[in-house]
């Protein structure tokens, strides 16, 4: 999959609509402090469902919305849009583009949206589970994460590198399949 386009509105600093259009060969975004580099990099982990507020800088899930200033008033919601694309499988030179939007409202009710579809995060979750796509994947680093990367864990590197080359769908499915099987069985001997 790759990321064709962002939009954010309301979502930290983003108060009006702002569009990011990543364009092919696009590796890095790169401005001045306080140009909002890292609300663009927390609005991608959020709309992919990011559940912690701390990771997006915050206390309380409520703190992305737009708080206002001295020239605006807060705003009620946030909604981040992410459009993906990737080949289409049946139609060799063509592609399929996807659409995940999550919205938050200041009262703390929350929409995942799938195509416009609403959803739930673990159908979000599950559509980018073998893309290399997802909250723990270092296709996309924040700045300090290649450092952390580098003094991880071997095992914690292993799951980041299983996630970036999209194998986790699989060992997601096969824990699955455990669980299924283990209480098969406590069924198996209860009746027995």
């Amino acid at each position: 999959m790759k990321l064709k386009r962002l939009e954010m509105v309301g979502f930290k600093s983003f108060c009006e609509r702002t569009v990011v259009q990543f364009q092919e060969g696009i590796t890095t975004i790169v401005g001045p402090n306080g140009c909002g580099k890292s609300n663009i990099v927390d609005a991608i982990k959020w709309v992919l469902g990011e559940q912690r507020a701390r990771s997006l800088r915050g206390t309380k899930m409520q703190d992305i919305v737009f708080a206002g200033n001295d020239k605006r008033k807060p705003m009620a919601v946030a909604q981040v849009t992410l459009t993906l694309s990737m080949p289409d499988a049946e139609n060799p030179g063509k592609e399929i583009r996807v659409e995940v939007a999550r919205r938050l409202f200041r009262s703390g009710q929350a929409d995942y949206l799938i195509d416009g579809r609403s959803s739930r995060l673990k159908d979000i979750i599950e559509l980018f589970a073998d893309t290399g796509i997802g909250l723990q994947a270092y296709s996309i680093l924040e700045q300090g994460q290649v450092d952390q990367l580098i003094r991880a864990h071997p095992d914690e590197r292993r799951l980041l590198l299983e996630e970036a080359a999209g194998i986790m769908k699989y060992k997601l499915k096969r824990k699955a399949s455990e669980v299924r099987l283990e209480d098969s069985k406590e069924n198996l001997a209860r009746i027995q």
